[in-house]
């Protein structure tokens, strides 16, 4: 056995931690992860913490779940890896098959890679080298929303839209086309929410309009722009952009690895608004949190434009070694027995409505601007001003001081910036969730000095 202090010290001797400044690391004293029991991680030293934010929007049985394990356990005892580039292998054809099953009608291909950023860079790289097939050579762009956050690869931060993410990799990104982010808060249009008319809409549709010859498809997080600030959508917003898309032509992407597979309230989040896109990218749930795994599916016709004569070099040239692990796939097959067997969607409802009401008593706080909720999806803006919407200055460092003192009381959450984000596991019992909001709400309150 290793000790607490030995395992910290070498933590911060070797290890650069993903989004963390190093140099407030280095004065941090985290409590180290070593084993997760149902809801709740447990540290070095026994400490109990909720899991509030699925272990980075992940979770969805809970830890240690048999089921999961022992599917892992077998497959193990099968066949750990073996490539696709060539063969098959028998969880990730089980899956694919699975898969068609629960996705939106239309969507008939399983690509595989290992995480939500390759799964959108995927449809991207698919999408662009389907109208260059077709001979449409001027499809170049792509048209996405400000405040979008599509994963960490360069084609995914391409386009993206959060500046103090990407805005340092601008000489090294392919150009996209922004329209703007359905922010009600903080509207980019500079409009009020009960009377806008939903006019960003209108001005995405006169985007489409413009550059609908040079471009290829249009990438949304539906429903919630999740790493932006947990930006919920207006009603309508998102089946009338993919009207738009389609009237004029373009394909439709939806990046569902944060919303899919329950975060808001059903598998996917594009089914509440009856959106059929071209692809859908998923990770993150897709194994209920247990290993890497992630898939871009698509329809029949995208898949005929990479048919064609070996000599015609209409191949589909990308992949990644461990392009439909057996491990990955087999536990995610079992995920998705989960789901059917504890009817986990169905429980969803009244959980959901439980959380809303115990948000409402954040609308009292003085330093809460907005609380925003879809499903299983949180964020709570914490401003300086309610009256003005003006932030706390970053170097007040809001967010982080209410992780800090909700850790102390045993929950685990993350901030982006000032925006306090929950997203519990979709199979978390009614008490444990109560336990979650009250922390969180105890914790706003101490770091604001409310």
């Amino acid at each position: 056995m290793y000790s607490t202090d030995d395992l910290k010290k070498w933590d911060k001797n070797y290890i650069w931690h993903p989004f963390t400044q190093m140099t407030d690391w280095a004065d941090s004293d985290p409590p180290v992860i070593e084993r997760g029991e149902g809801f709740y991680l447990i540290d070095t030293e026994g400490k109990r913490y909720i899991d509030g934010v699925s272990s980075l929007w992940v979770l969805v049985h809970g830890h240690g779940r048999k089921e999961l394990t022992d599917a892992i356990e077998r497959q193990s005892k099968q066949l750990c890896h073996s490539t696709l580039l060539g063969l098959a292998n028998v969880p990730s054809t089980v899956l694919a098959r699975k898969l068609v099953d629960i996705v939106p009608r239309g969507l008939k291909k399983v690509f595989y890679s290992d995480n939500g950023s390759t799964s959108v860079e995927i449809a991207v790289k698919m999408s662009y080298q389907y109208w260059q097939q077709k001979g449409e050579k001027k499809r170049k762009r792509f048209i996405s929303f400000t405040n979008g956050y599509h994963g960490d690869t360069i084609g995914s931060v391409s386009i993206g839209g959060i500046d103090i993410f990407h805005k340092v990799y601008g000489p090294l990104l392919f150009r996209s086309i922004k329209a703007p982010s359905p922010y009600c808060y903080r509207c980019p249009l500079k409009l009020e929410r009960s009377s806008c008319g939903m006019a960003c809409v209108a001005h995405f549709e006169e985007i489409v309009k413009k550059h609908r010859d040079e471009a290829c498809a249009v990438v949304i997080e539906p429903l919630v722009q999740g790493a932006g600030g947990m930006i919920t959508q207006p009603q309508g917003f998102l089946n009338r952009v993919w009207q738009i898309a389609k009237e004029n032509g373009l394909h439709f992407i939806t990046d569902e690895v944060a919303t899919g597979f329950g975060r808001t309230g059903t598998m996917f989040a594009c089914e509440q608004e009856k959106v059929k896109p071209d692809f859908i990218c998923m990770a993150k749930g897709i194994t209920g949190g247990y290993l890497p795994l992630a898939a871009t599916v698509t329809t029949d016709e995208i898949f005929s434009g990479f048919l064609g004569r070996f000599d015609e070099f209409k191949t589909f040239f990308h992949g990644h070694t461990y392009t439909g692990n057996p491990l990955a796939c087999a536990v995610a097959v079992e995920n998705l027995k989960l789901f059917e067997k504890e009817r986990v969607i169905e429980k969803m409802a009244d959980k959901i409505a439980l959380l809303r009401n115990e948000l409402a008593r954040f609308e009292e706080l003085p330093f809460v601007g907005e609380v925003r909720q879809r499903g299983f999806m949180v964020g709570i803006e914490l401003v300086r001003s309610r009256k003005t919407k003006r932030p706390f200055p970053a170097g007040e460092k809001i967010g982080q001081k209410v992780v800090a003192e909700a850790r102390k009381q045993g929950v685990i959450i993350r901030p982006l910036g000032d925006v306090i984000v929950l997203m519990p596991p979709p199979a978390i019992d009614a008490p444990t969730l109560k336990e979650l909001v009250n922390v969180t709400y105890e914790a706003v309150k101490k770091a604001t000095g409310a």
